[in-house]
């Protein structure tokens, strides 16, 4: 298994993109979080995240990988890719029923809107039978991750982003390269698409610019992204849970926009070990009830 964790790691690389190891069988990262850090070797100068430290050295992913049969994580931002995450939607019982579009029936019906086929690239089916599309985006343009709103259970993954390669196996079955076609450039439509501002579900107020949050709301969100991020197997959840509630009384006060937030806790989620759809359905629940019932601005 180490062997075959290894390969896929190199084969990645030599396609430039920036690996790093994730737990075995796992989806979270294996590097050490900011709590855990030695403070020596690459982190010698502070405290360096996998976006950071992911890698295409040879010698770097030898050593890595055969220390132990890690899963291989995909840095996108660094790799100059944008990825299509084509999701299933599940119930509540996990049974995989459900009245929602697949991803790739809602990505399709987007693709039908723009006028334009499916863009066929390089793809990787996920154990619960989604899909991952490659893109490459030049090294000018600088994405960000986004969660269900280009299309129903449809996300991507670039600057801030994992994805888990192909070769890599969790409990719940491998990631199987379906198409290894080279990767395709990401359309114009689909890239005019993601660099147009999401619309945020309440009108930001004055004190909010444009894009950006209150520099109260964003080391918020920085010290509760970073907890979840750095929690272990068994409290994940909760504290993800916790996490988005503490974050939504900012986005009911307009001081910093919801799919800012959904966007840093989906990926800090995901980085912790949970299931894409897992964090999804817990930000969108936390975040609704944190609106509801938080007091005013004024009063709190």
């Amino acid at each position: 298994m180490s062997e075959t964790l290894l390969k896929a790691a190199l084969e990645a690389a030599a396609r430039g993109w920036h690996v790093h190891p994730l737990r075995p069988r796992g989806k979270g990262s294996a590097l050490h979080g900011e709590r855990a850090c030695p403070e020596t070797g690459e982190c010698t100068s502070g405290h360096r995240k996998w976006e950071q430290r992911a890698t295409t050295d040879p010698d770097r992913i030898h050593q890595a990988w055969t220390a132990g049969a890690f899963n291989v994580g995909i840095a996108t931002g660094p790799s100059n890719l944008l990825v299509v995450d084509l999701d299933v939607p599940k119930d509540k019982d996990g049974k995989g029923s459900s009245d929602a579009p697949d991803g790739a029936t809602s990505f399709a019906a987007l693709c039908e809107r723009a006028g334009q086929p499916i863009p066929l690239t390089y793809t990787v089916r996920t154990p619960s039978g989604g899909l991952h599309l490659y893109y490459a985006v030049s090294p000018d343009v600088r994405l960000f991750n986004t969660a269900r709103t280009v299309a129903p259970n449809v996300d991507t993954r670039a600057w801030g982003g994992n994805i888990v390669a192909a070769g890599s196996i969790t409990p719940q079955g491998a990631y199987e390269l379906i198409n290894g076609a080279p990767v395709a450039d990401l359309p114009a439509w689909l890239l005019s698409l993601l660099q147009s501002p999401a619309t945020p579900d309440r009108a930001p107020a004055p004190l909010l610019i444009p894009g950006q949050g209150t520099r109260r709301a964003e080391v918020a969100l920085e010290r509760e992204t970073a907890a979840v991020a750095g929690m272990p197997e068994g409290g994940r959840n909760n504290r993800l849970l916790a996490g988005a509630r503490a974050m939504g009384r900012f986005v009911a006060w307009g001081e910093i926009a919801r799919d800012v937030v959904e966007t840093a806790f989906q990926a800090a989620g995901e980085a912790a070990g949970l299931s894409s759809g897992e964090c999804r359905t817990t930000i969108h629940s936390a975040l609704d009830w944190s609106i509801r019932t938080c007091r005013p601005r004024e009063t709190a």
